[in-house]
């Protein structure tokens, strides 16, 4: 990939600044990635597969943490989300205070050099943040491997992860976690036409951890 602001963390807290700020100001909590869908397809997983409502979910970049309120909203009691900008983590703050979810834990975390106790997780999701780790400038390939590695830690053997991805292909992600994953499932995701061509602009895939 061609590397990218969207790859770096003083693009994401002057982002979240604003949203912040929108926020406070008309109570909008700003873009959902991957739209509504996406979260719709990750909850109607969850419930497909039973997952119990007690698993301890970790939501990886969690932005405005909307992902964690619809899964609260669905009963999932669980419910961690961590992002390294400290201004997307107050903004999922005053989210979770809006909805009244104080069960939700947020913490500003940076999953490429993650604390001790970010770990034994049932399953873990991630909407974007593999993509931006991929866009960073600065070592992308070792970053990506970083990431696999933190994931490895954070997540129990057997757990599930769910990613969301619109820069890589379902053949490129199953061989960036080939080591220590295996798939389990690829999600329908919205399709589109051109040239005569189909495919798909959004990957969604579910893995398991060996």
């Amino acid at each position: 990939f061609v590397p990218s602001v969207l790859g770096t963390r003083e693009h994401w807290d002057a982002a979240y600044e604003r949203e912040l700020q929108t926020f406070q100001d008309i109570g909008d909590a700003g873009e959902i990635w991957f739209g509504e869908e996406s979260m719709v397809r990750i909850i109607r997983w969850l419930e497909r597969q039973k997952v119990p409502l007690d698993s301890s979910v970790l939501d990886i970049g969690t932005g405005n943490g909307v992902l964690l309120v619809e899964l609260a909203k669905s009963g999932y009691m669980n419910l961690t989300g961590i992002d390294y900008s400290p201004s997307a983590i107050q903004l999922s703050e005053k989210v979770r205070e809006k909805e009244g979810m104080s069960h939700i834990k947020l913490k500003v975390e940076d999953f490429l050099s993650p604390s001790a106790e970010l770990s034994g997780f049932d399953i873990c999701i991630d909407k974007g943040t593999f993509d931006a780790v991929s866009l960073d400038p600065d070592n992308a390939v070792g970053k990506r491997q970083q990431y696999v590695s933190s994931l490895g830690r954070a997540l129990k053997p057997q757990g599930f992860f769910l990613i969301t991805s619109c820069n890589w292909t379902k053949e490129e992600l199953l061989n960036e976690f080939r080591e220590g994953f295996e798939i389990l499932e690829e999600l329908p995701t919205p399709k589109f036409c051109f040239g005569g061509r189909i495919g798909n602009s959004v990957t969604a895939l579910v893995f398991q951890r060996k």
